[in-house]
């Protein structure tokens, strides 16, 4: 596969590879750099002006990649991981909170939370830092997948390449995956009972994620004990806007109920042309097979396989995770 052979080309020479970014990554002089990177960008919404939290990282004028994190509601918190590996790379990225989400305005007004507005969101972000289809990249991770195929499908001229991170392009094959495959394997009991607190509404009660973070959390989300897990992804999780993800994605990871139930964007993935890679995981919630179909239905598609992760896998497949997603990114010029 092409992926192997970039994989081969920038990370056989070891160190040299792996050699600190120039000097101009480091930029001072650039208009965010009093503030450390970070900047608050005002978003025109139907329910009137709200401020977005963003941050830059480095500077790149041929590769800006731009996080959008899941949710809908967490937070940017869990992507960093990308401070280990992308700045040795001389990679630029920039961490983004979405309306409703972490350090960014977070209005009550529900008719804000649709996949159409928060596409118009980020074609906001990218004309307030100045990002272009030069140096522009979007990669999206679970709901921030879904948001970067709607993207594409909308902006795809403002765009350099996308990647789509644990994500599958419909969320009736995720609900099938997830009722033909995931619950199958759990124990019928533990199943029963989340199912039973889900039919009653009691997704806070302590038993309902007792159950789940053993039998599913664990196995499917991140791969290590849950008391075990890394401060950024237990801070992302203990930010999340349980309002909007509720309204969107449903209560529960084991399929999803929201206004997200009917999303399926699996015949059009032909219509993105720009470079996209698609990543899977052996142990996710998101079918993997299903995934390398959707990187044979991108025009300029390829596909990375985790054969160690899960959900989280730029956490429990962490070293393929990012000599992958580099190696695609280096790769484009």
């Amino acid at each position: 596969m092409a992926i192997v052979a970039l994989l081969t080309s920038l990370f056989a020479t070891g160190a040299e590879a792996r050699q600190a970014p120039p000097p101009s990554y480091y930029d001072a002089k650039a208009p965010d750099a009093w503030s450390g990177g970070v900047k608050m960008i005002d978003i025109d919404t139907p329910s009137g002006k709200f401020r977005v939290w963003t941050k830059r990282v480095g500077s790149n004028p041929k590769l800006k990649v731009l996080l959008l994190h899941g949710g809908p509601g967490a937070t940017h918190d869990y992507f960093e991981p990308f401070d280990s590996y992308f700045p040795a790379q001389g990679i630029e990225y920039i961490y983004y909170d979405q309306l409703g989400s972490g350090r960014s305005d977070k209005p009550t007004d529900t008719k804000l939370w649709t996949i159409e507005r928060f596409v118009d969101e980020v074609e906001q972000v990218r004309k307030a830092l100045d990002l272009n289809a030069g140096d522009f990249c979007v990669l999206g991770h679970s709901w921030g997948g879904v948001l970067a195929i709607e993207y594409a499908l909308k902006y795809q001229a403002n765009l350099k390449c996308v990647v789509i991170s644990n994500m599958m392009a419909s969320i009736p094959a995720y609900n099938d995956y997830a009722n033909k495959v995931l619950m199958p394997e759990m124990d019928p009991a533990q199943l029963a009972k989340v199912k039973a607190l889900e039919a009653a509404g009691k997704t806070s009660d302590p038993d309902y994620m007792g159950a789940l973070i053993p039998m599913h959390y664990e196995k499917h989300i991140l791969r290590r004990p849950a008391d075990q897990w890394p401060e950024p992804v237990t801070h992302a999780f203990s930010q999340m806007n349980g309002e909007l993800y509720t309204l969107m994605q449903g209560p529960s990871e084991l399929g999803a109920s929201g206004l997200l139930a009917d999303w399926d964007r699996f015949a059009d993935l032909k219509r993105i042309t720009v470079p996209t890679l698609v990543i899977g995981a052996r142990y996710d919630t998101m079918d993997p097979a299903y995934m390398e179909k959707m990187s044979k239905e991108l025009p300029k598609g390829r596909y990375l396989y985790m054969a160690n992760g899960s959900h989280m896998s730029m956490y429990d497949d962490q070293a393929n995770y990012f000599a992958g997603l580099t190696a695609f990114l280096k790769g484009l010029d």
